[in-house]
């Protein structure tokens, strides 16, 4: 029997993360690759639930290791830091993402698929595309979704054209409405009620390490930045706690409005110096409004990355 190639995305996982994980293994199985799985490496988020609520389908199965040896596929990230525990042992044997490269080697050849796109769901639609395959309307909504959330309804400035055309066609063969769809499901991962701090803190938190400086940039969601500062205290808390346990340099939580396409953002610890110089801003209170900025990719990673 051959061996299972295990597909799944980073920790802390968004939906770009696990819908395009359930759809790569849909297309390596359309492509005669029936020995595929997908997994997730963390708990589904009210977002992602809201989508497989919509199309009645279970979230993959949760892993916290992979054994040395173990073949494996990784999409949407490639940094080993966000990925599972004993991907350095691991066999990777494919790639498909929209990410810059981070910490990444492997002693073998493999298939790397890296577009600039918005999403890699829409790396995913391509690919498709390119081998002449059908779209199910599951994998159609599948891939929607992923876009939708990866692009805030095509207002990220992450958005490319390739997106955008990919939302057009994937909305025909599902006969969505895709601005009421795209706009429930966003508030759906805005519902932050229930959340401990800690939660909140890791609920989307990609981890960088740059010449041994570890830093996180973590985001969430909201219709009301207010009401997130309501719980500033606990939140400072919790990002203390973390940059405690981790050893980090940096922790920056973006709080995002995906209505009014602003953030405000917490910044603590050693180097919060960087974020003043990639914005040109003070932080007052540990916080600096940011108009304009919903990207993590495109608009806070960067610079601060290059100020660290």
């Amino acid at each position: 029997m051959e061996e299972t190639i295990l597909i799944f995305g980073h920790k802390n996982p968004d939906t770009d993360t696990i819908c395009s994980s359930i759809v790569k293994e849909k297309l390596n199985k359309k492509s005669g690759k029936d020995n595929c799985k997908a997994v997730r490496l963390g708990n589904i988020n009210k977002e992602t639930q809201y989508v497989l609520n919509y199309l009645g389908i279970e979230a993959p199965e949760l892993i916290e290791k992979v054994e040395e040896g173990q073949k494996v596929i990784m999409v949407d990230h490639n940094d080993f830091s966000q990925s599972v525990d004993g991907i350095e042992n691991a066999k990777i044997i494919g790639v498909v993402d929209h990410h810059c490269i981070g910490n990444f080697r492997t002693s073998d050849p493999l298939y790397y698929t890296a577009k600039p796109y918005g999403c890699t769901a829409t790396i995913l639609f391509k690919d498709y595309k390119l081998k002449n395959l059908e779209i199910s309307k599951e994998e159609a909504t599948l891939m929607l979704s992923a876009i939708i959330s990866d692009t805030l309804l095509l207002k990220s400035p992450t958005t490319t054209d390739h997106d955008e055309k990919a939302l057009k066609e994937l909305g025909e063969i599902t006969g969505i409405n895709v601005e009421q769809y795209g706009l429930e499901m966003l508030k759906a991962g805005t519902d932050l009620d229930d959340f401990t701090a800690e939660q909140l803190v890791n609920i989307d938190a990609k981890s960088i390490e740059k010449d041994g400086n570890k830093f996180v940039i973590a985001q969430v969601n909201t219709v009301s930045i207010p009401d997130v500062l309501k719980r500033q205290e606990e939140l400072e808390n919790a990002i203390l706690n973390e940059i405690d346990k981790k050893g980090l340099v940096l922790f920056v939580l973006a709080i995002t409005d995906i209505l009014n396409s602003n953030s405000e953002i917490i910044a603590l610890g050693d180097r919060t110096d960087a974020v003043e110089k990639a914005f040109g801003k003070t932080l007052v209170d540990n916080r600096m409004f940011l108009e304009g900025v919903v990207s993590r990719k495109k608009q806070l990673l960067p610079d601060i990355d290059r100020n660290i």
